[in-house]
């Protein structure tokens, strides 16, 4: 008997942890326009020469090499739901009997004027490395200067991303580039905007507070309560009113479904699919949705998280929902397991929250670095960063200030 073939669009998280549990039972076959998975929770420090860009991503095919999977790299453009193909890009046309739409997400403007003229995002390594380039030939140009001239830098957003990326920003400043030149370093400023009243609103209070501080010893500039109106060429208006300068702008505000989706003829709800909770796409049985693009319901009646557990969630659940299909059994309702959540402020410090435990400081950061290696794909990635994480450690350097970007 012939295998039933399942086309996974999208290889991030989601979409890999599908292909993974599928196995060789299945002829699978993983579409995504990069050849490679992007380890997205250690960009940042891609961003802040902490990491080298390859230790974040790993390659696809080597990833279906156990299960003899398929890759295809292209991004789809149509789905014939009639005959059961999706078109490709590159021209090219895959049948499928189950079609997975894994195809994660993009930064988030929320329609703030100018964010995508002047803003950096983050979500892919090419914006890191534009990230990274930037605030490194910003420093190469204040390094020209004996005067007052001061560079501000600007993290809109207080989930993980931004306080992650905010406290590494101000290690760099207080010890690789303080050491390559101290005058233009003390003239660094680092400011993290937050909409809402405090930091990592997922957290308890005493944590969120905890992590304000710990910003703040560090350098940071930390304003909660301050909504962006506008951005501007090396500046932004607030909706206070108020103007403040910022000559690198990193928007870490939040995330939207891929735009993609849109070509596809599927049913959406706002930028999500309109799933059920079986995670199959509504009114198509055999489309199920995976990740930041599926539009499935918590028990509050909210959206589930855009973050990376609920997509290897959903994926390994899909498999198994596929195998009941073709067994005939009856489907199962994705429940997700919050299993807490994490996030670095810098060195020896970080917050853990797993239901009622609680905890930060050494403790939490050794837990940060533990699970983040865990989930890295190949040896080769866990070796370099290791490697990385030791030398940034131990000579309080970041080897990889590089300015690699196009210009």
């Amino acid at each position: 008997m012939a295998k039933a073939r399942v086309v996974i669009l999208g290889g991030g998280f989601g979409g890999m942890a599908a292909a993974g549990a599928l196995g060789n039972e299945f002829d699978v076959t993983v579409v995504d326009r990069h050849n490679y998975q992007t380890f997205l929770p250690l960009l940042y420090q891609v961003s802040t020469a902490g990491l080298a860009a390859d230790h974040v991503a790993y390659p696809i095919r080597g990833a279906l090499r156990k299960s003899n999977g398929n890759f295809r790299m292209g991004s789809p453009i149509s789905i014939d739901h009639k005959n059961k193909t999706v078109k490709l890009d590159s021209s090219e046309v895959l049948a499928f009997d189950h079609l997975v739409v894994a195809l994660g997400s993009v930064t988030a403007d929320f329609g703030t004027p100018g964010v995508e003229e002047f803003a950096l995002g983050m979500k892919s390594i090419h914006e890191a490395l534009q990230i990274r380039a930037e605030v490194m030939r910003r420093f190469e140009d204040l390094c020209r200067f004996e005067d007052d001239t001061t560079l501000n830098i600007t993290v809109v957003g207080g989930g993980p991303t931004g306080v992650e990326m905010a406290g590494a920003l101000a290690e760099l400043v207080r010890g690789p580039l303080m050491n390559d030149q101290k005058h233009a370093a003390k003239h660094i400023t680092i400011s993290l905007l937050e909409a809402g009243p405090r930091l990592l609103p997922m957290f308890s209070k005493s944590l969120t507070d905890k992590t304000q501080r710990e910003l703040e010893s560090l350098g940071v500039k930390v304003l909660v309560n301050t909504a962006v109106k506008e951005v501007e060429w090396r500046k932004i208006h607030l909706q206070s009113g108020e103007s403040i300068a910022s000559e690198v702008t990193i928007w870490a505000a939040g995330v939207k479904g891929n735009p993609v989706m849109q070509a596809l003829s599927l049913p959406l709800e706002g930028t999500r699919l309109k799933s059920e909770e079986t995670l199959q796409v509504s009114n198509y049985p055999n489309i199920w949705g995976v990740g930041d693009v599926t539009g499935v319901k918590g028990k509050d009646g909210r959206f589930l998280p855009m973050v990376a557990p609920v997509a290897m969630q959903q994926g390994r659940f899909i498999a198994a929902q596929i195998r009941r299909v073709i067994k005939g059994e009856e489907l199962k309702t994705f429940q997700y397991k919050d299993k807490g959540a994490m996030a670095t402020i810098g060195r020896h410090k970080a917050v853990v929250e797993v239901r009622n435990i609680r905890f930060s400081g050494y403790p939490a950061w050794m837990a940060w670095l533990f699970l983040h290696l865990f989930y890295l794909m190949g040896g080769r990635n866990r070796i370099g960063t290791i490697a990385d994480w030791m030398w940034n450690y131990f000579t309080f350097d970041r080897g990889n200030r590089h300015i690699m970007d196009s210009l």
